[in-house]
């Protein structure tokens, strides 16, 4: 077992009490794509499994895009951990060439597809909820690049039900990234970079959104240590009344 840090297992706990995330009976499903975020929820949740008196099942899959990747070392460290894992291929990569224009945004198309996959994966095989390891930056990105690029106030739900069914849940809704970051190199963890990125064999215009957004946060938390602490009480504080909606707004 990796020594996981007691912040962080508090901070999962109190998400996983306040939203019901993982109740008795679950069949959780892992997106696990072998990075410094889903690798650290892969270890969290085995030691949820095996400390609540409330007993679920959980599983880590990880989607191979077609490119020859070879997911060998990950397979054998959840095995020496005692995570079920599976990797599943898939002809995306191939699929990706034509439906990808050269100097086009591509990571939405992945996006769908690889959660295409894991949704469709869930339903075959009796799974419930699908875990995914997003955690505040995460949201905090999303937020700040929907109101900067789409014209839209919204981010990333702790847990929602999807169309088909499946609950997704984000157990590190509330962790910082610097905390997976700390997590991977504290227990010395081999993790996916980006030099997995899909985007390495394209001929595309690499994304910069998230990146300048990444930038953006970072330069305004050196300006306010307690940015995000506010932005977390924002997202649980949210007045639509005073937007412009269809309904009449007030700022008392």
């Amino acid at each position: 077992m990796i020594d996981l840090s007691k912040r962080l297992l508090r901070q999962v706990g109190q998400t996983n009490a306040r939203y019901k995330m993982i109740e008795g009976g679950d069949k959780v499903l892992l997106g696990l794509s072998g990075g410094k975020d889903s690798l650290a929820l892969a270890h969290v949740l085995k030691h949820i499994q095996n400390v609540t008196p409330e007993k679920f099942e959980f599983k880590a899959v990880t989607l191979s895009y077609g490119m020859g990747e070879d997911y060998a070392y990950l397979t054998k460290h959840c095995n020496e951990h005692g995570i079920e894992h599976e990797v599943i291929d898939s002809s995306i990569f191939e699929i990706s060439k034509e439906k990808i224009r050269k100097n086009s945004s591509f990571c939405s198309f992945f996006s769908r597809m690889r959660r295409g996959y894991l949704y469709t994966y869930a339903l075959n095989h009796g799974f419930n909820k699908l875990a995914i390891a997003h955690h505040l930056d995460d949201a905090a990105e999303s937020f700040f690049m929907n109101f900067t690029y789409n014209g839209a106030l919204r981010t990333l739900a702790p847990k929602y039900k999807a169309k088909n069914g499946i609950v997704v849940i984000r157990p590190f809704i509330f962790v910082r990234e610097r905390q997976l970051r700390e997590n991977a190199i504290k227990n010395e963890l081999r993790v996916v970079g980006d030099e997995a990125c899909p985007a390495m064999r394209f001929d595309v215009k690499m994304p910069h959104a998230r990146y300048e957004t990444k930038q953006l946060l970072a330069n305004l938390e050196k300006e306010n240590p307690k940015l995000f602490t506010s932005l977390k009480a924002a997202f649980e504080n949210i007045h639509t009344d005073t937007f412009f909606g269809i309904n009449e707004g007030s700022e008392e």
